[in-house]
């Protein structure tokens, strides 16, 4: 047996969410300059029409990353990680340590095996209430992100307090929820690409006994859950973190965004950054259902008799 076994009493939806939300702070931190590379990625050459091949500051994932060690050292790699942690705190907790409780809510009484749909519904209800709770964290997130090349100077804000009171200020309580409606549709397609995945996953793998309940099945079932994820939800992810990092009045909503990218990068802008968003979301995922299922299996075990 790899890792702790699984426990004879099932974790309460307490445990769950809080275990989803210490999972989702471990991953983002093991994985977080990945997801600082895909936002530059996708943003870079947003503002220069005609899009020409010389205007390119970043070459590939591992070019992203030594770009930035070398022009702004390696701090800009975590640029923007409390309020990254600030959102998984909130948003892992409710997306995921919700899902098996809401799945139960929509499955009808005296089913045995929990049908397609009903995942899909449980994960698309997590996955946008979730965003309508921890929106103003991925905003605050975001920017940090994509301006942490600037010099200090131009920066637009001095810390997470700081960002977060400055766009409430300068763009309304409307600006922190900057971008809701493509995140909201971004992360119920991504929670349904990860939890439905993983779910239908790890059940097959335990039902044909290919693998029993430990980390190395955990581990190809997320590996499998991230791969999904990335495919479905890059065109929407791409626009969101564009409309994000805009400044006001660049684009009048989310639609105008997308027009705006096809425009100028045509279909294949809307898997900017591809390859980071993969290896980010194929990692993140790893790391998160690993520690997710050890997480709740030792607060089990914790648990006073």
């Amino acid at each position: 047996m790899v890792g702790l076994k699984p426990p004879e009493v099932p974790p309460t939806a307490a445990m769950k969410f809080v275990s989803a939300g210490m999972a989702g702070c471990i991953a983002d931190l093991c994985t977080f300059p990945l997801d600082t590379a895909k936002v530059r990625l996708q943003i870079q050459g947003e503002v220069r029409i005609p899009w020409t091949i010389s205007s390119v500051e970043y070459r590939g994932v591992l070019g992203t990353l030594s770009t930035m060690v070398r022009m702004e050292g390696a701090r800009s790699l975590y640029s923007g990680l409390a309020a990254g942690l600030q959102r998984q705190m909130s948003f892992a907790s409710i997306r995921i340590g919700l899902y098996d409780s809401v799945k139960q809510l929509y499955t009808p009484k005296g089913t045995e095996n929990t049908g397609m749909a009903t995942r899909l519904l449980a994960g698309c209800t997590t996955g946008a209430v979730a965003v309508a709770c921890a929106q103003p964290t991925d905003v605050v997130k975001v920017r940090f992100q994509a301006g942490a090349a600037l010099p200090d100077s131009a920066r637009r804000y001095r810390g997470t307090v700081d960002a977060y009171c400055t766009i409430a200020r300068e763009e309304g309580i409307r600006g922190l929820w900057r971008g809701t409606l493509p995140n909201i549709a971004r992360n119920a397609i991504i929670n349904c690409g990860e939890l439905v995945t993983y779910d239908i996953l790890k059940d097959a793998l335990l039902q044909a006994q290919l693998m029993t309940d430990n980390v190395p099945c955990h581990f190809v079932a997320a590996f499998g859950a991230g791969f999904c994820a990335t495919v479905v939800a890059s065109p929407v992810d791409v626009v969101k973190t564009r409309y994000m990092n805009s400044s006001p009045g660049q684009y009048r909503n989310a639609l105008s965004c997308l027009l705006a990218l096809l425009m100028q990068d045509g279909p294949a802008g809307l898997y900017k950054g591809f390859l980071p968003s993969f290896l980010r979301l194929g990692s993140w995922n790893v790391v998160m259902f690993v520690s997710y299922e050890q997480l709740q299996r030792a607060m089990v075990l914790a648990r006073p008799a």
